[in-house]
This record gives C-alpha cells, structure tokens and sequence, in this order.
C-alpha cells in the first residue's frame, strides 16, 4: 500500500467521522430520534416558518420562468443549462409549480388545490416542501463529507462482494442505502442523484437504489406505528420491514421496469467491472484505505468543496421543489377529493381476504393510498378495529416507498432515469411481493 501524509489522513477520517455523525447516527431530541442534520433543518425551519413559504414561492417562479426562457434563448454556462435547459414536460411542471404555489400561498382559485390536506399539507409554513427548503439546505452543504473525502472508495471497497451478488449494485450504494434506513429517504435520494451525476452510478443502479433503498427513517416509521396505536410492536414491526425491505432489494432488481434499464453511465460509458476488482497484492480493506486516501488527497480545496455544495444546494431547489409540489398536490386532491384510489384499491380486496386479513374492504382502498403519500393509508386505517389488519397497513405503507408526496416526486425531479410510468409499475410490484410476507408475520403476531 501507497505512503500518505498525515495530512492526507486527517483529511480522509476527520471530514468522513463528521458526515456519518451528521447523517447517520440518531440522536435522541425531543421530537424522538433524528439524524443531526434533520435536527438542524427543524431548528432553521422553526426560525424560518414566517417567510419559509415565500422563500419557496419565488424559487418556485425562478425555476418556472427560467425554463420558459430557456426554450427561446441559449445560455453558454454549463451549471445555467443544467438548471434550467428542461423538456417541454419538465418546463411545464415547473410553470405548474409555481401556479400552485401562489394559489396556495394565498389560498386563491379552487379550494381543493390550497386545503390544509392538499397542498397546503405541501407548502404550509411547516409543511413538507417548506422543510425540505430547509433540509436541503443542510445536505446539500454537508454532503461533500460524504463524497468527496474517501469514505464512499473505503466502504464501497469492502462492501462489494455483498452489494454486487445480491441486489447488482456497487458497494459504495452500502452508504446511500444506511443513510437512507436510519437517516431519512429524501437524503438518499438525493445522496444517489449526486452520485449518479458525477458519474459513479450506472442508470440501472441509480435507478435501483432510488427506487429500492431510500426508505422513511426509523423515527418516522414510529410515528406511523403509534398512528394506528401499535407503537409496543415496534420491534417486530421494523423487524418485518427490514425483512420485506431486503426481500425487495433483491427481487426488483432482476424484473421489470428495473432489469430493462440501461447499464450505461451518465455520460453513456458502460458498466465497467473491472474497477471493482483489486491486485494481489491488497485485500479488500486495503485497497478501501488506498482509495480513500487518494481520493481526500484530490480534494483539499476548500473553496471547490464549498462552492460544489452551494451548487447541490441550488440544484435541488431549482430541480426538485417544484416537482415535489406539482405532482404531489395533484396525487393529494386524486385522493382526497376522488374515490379512484377507493375504484384502484378494490382488486385488493379479494387478495387481502385470501390472506386472512380482517376488514379487507376497509384495508384494500390503503393498498394503492399510499403512493400520493405515506401517511394516508395509517390515517385512513386508524379506525379500522382489527389489530392484524392495522399492522399490516402501517407495515405496507412503509415498504411500499414510492409515494409522490416525497420519495416519487424527488426521483421524478432528479436526473435519475425513472418516469412517472416506472414508479406505478415500482410501487404495485413491490405492494404486491411484500403482502404475503407481512400477512404471514401478522398472523404469528395477532
């Protein structure tokens, strides 16, 4: 192994010990368990919430009228074009964004657009496009930690012989999918986009690991728990998530809409194994360490690390917010004020009967619920009497993780290659796969 410096050391251990603390460790607040970052991110929105809506109401109209004018006049600077050079469909969801978002603001037009359990869920002053505002702001800043000091060439190293073999990814997605179980989904998102962009991720693997990987944290599967008043089953509750998480990771990668994605980088290079591997002379923990260590070595400007995070931080705001907004407050009124998911969710309900589930007609309109958001089907299925029933809703809606409030519009928002099409087909599959394994624990259970 290569001689560094103790510079160079410093440099790999003391920014990588920082982003695990800050991203995934819980620590215990008041609000219950939460990564430091989440944490920062509810302090700065608690401070923000006067002006929070309206800081997001005219980066929503930059994005809206900057992509309008990108479809008449050419810009020459690289980071300009990535943020507003969209299709026609990304350009007209950010103009639909910004409509929504004055309507909210200033609760105008049609009420079921602006209602507290619509949009004005989304962009209220504590409301979920509001704090990702917030979040965003800390991740993107902080995410260098992560990237760019060698702890993901460490990890990923050692971890290959793991990820590869069972769920077709590289071993750095280790990091993306721990931060994503005990930290928080949106940040995992957020976390492979990155990735993917700087081309370490081929479309197939970004395309997994959004769509496989990024599940709620731990602190808000026990809020869910506790909304459908099982929070004593908590342990085997979050054992049977992580049972159907890993079932999940493994099978979706190898059907469809998953299996047909290309296995090209972003920049249209192949899949390139080779790089995975490693000479005789190294095991997988030393070769880890000499990547690491090269990797901290190219990255001691601090001015590059700051500015790349002020440009995460832009990025997310121009690119994802309004799609969060957009196609989140539309899924909001399908359900709140349609009975399609009611229409969708009955072909369930024979399915929940052959599983022994109580109250199936009740439970079923919750299978589908779920994708506009998380929290619908535990809200919806509160009143239900049955306990096994109750634990299997609030056990679905997790594993399901593809709702359009949060995970599914950021995965549509981001450059990662998945469309509106592949996150139903997503979402059913993994609705449809996790049922008997959650049916067959609730009946140990109950």
């Amino acid at each position: 192994m290569k001689k560094f410096s103790l510079s160079t050391w410093l440099l790999f251990l003391l920014p990588s010990i920082a982003g695990v603390i800050l991203f995934m460790i819980p620590l215990p607040t008041s609000e219950g368990l939460k990564i430091p970052i989440a944490f920062f991110a509810s302090l700065l929105s608690g401070t923000l919430e006067p002006i929070v809506h309206w800081i997001a109401l005219a980066t929503l109209f930059i994005a809206a009228i900057g992509s309008v004018l990108f479809l008449f006049v050419p810009y020459k600077s690289t980071f300009i074009n990535n943020l507003f050079k969209v299709s026609i469909f990304w350009t007209i969801t950010r103009v639909v964004g910004a409509i929504f978002a004055v309507l909210i603001i200033f609760q105008v037009g049609p009420e079921f657009i602006w209602s507290e359990n619509t949009g004005g869920l989304l962009l209220s002053p504590d409301g979920l496009v509001s704090f990702l505002f917030t979040i965003f702001l800390f991740a993107g800043l902080l995410l260098p930690l992560l990237l760019n000091f060698g702890l993901l060439e460490f990890f990923g190293t050692m971890m290959v012989k793991i990820m590869r073999p069972l769920f077709k990814l590289p071993g750095r997605s280790a990091v993306d999918a721990l931060t994503s179980w005990v930290g928080d989904g949106t940040i995992g998102v957020l976390l492979t986009s990155r990735q993917y962009e700087e081309g370490y991720y081929t479309k197939k693997e970004a395309a997994i690991i959004g769509s496989s990987f990024s599940v709620v944290s731990i602190t808000f599967c026990i809020v869910v728990l506790d909304e459908v008043g099982l929070g004593n089953y908590f342990i085997p509750y979050y054992l049977t998530v992580l049972l159907c998480g890993i079932v999940l990771a493994f099978i979706m990668p190898r059907i469809y809409p998953l299996k047909g994605k290309d296995e090209t980088y972003i920049n249209g290079r192949p899949l390139d194994l080779e790089k995975e591997k490693f000479s005789e002379n190294y095991n997988a923990f030393t070769h880890g360490l000499e990547n690491a260590l090269t990797t901290a070595n190219k990255n001691r400007s601090v001015v590059k690390v700051v500015t790349d995070g002020l440009k995460n931080v832009i990025d997310m705001y121009i690119g994802v917010a309004p799609v969060v907004l957009a196609f989140g407050t539309i899924a909001l009124v399908l359900a709140e004020y349609t009975s399609i998911f009611m229409i969708l969710g009955k072909p369930f309900e024979p399915l929940l009967m052959l599983f022994g589930i109580p109250e199936a007609a009740a439970a079923a309109q919750t299978m589908v619920v779920g994708f506009a958001d998380m929290f619908l089907p535990s809200i919806l299925g509160a009143s239900i009497d049955s306990e096994l029933t109750r634990f299997v809703i609030a056990t679905m809606s997790v594993t399901q993780l593809i709702y359009m409030s949060e995970v599914g519009g950021l995965l549509l928002g981001s450059k990662i290659p998945v469309n509106l099409k592949d996150l139903i087909i997503i979402f059913l599959l993994r609705t449809i796969i996790s049922l008997p394994i959650i049916a067959a624990v609730a009946h140990l259970l109950f």
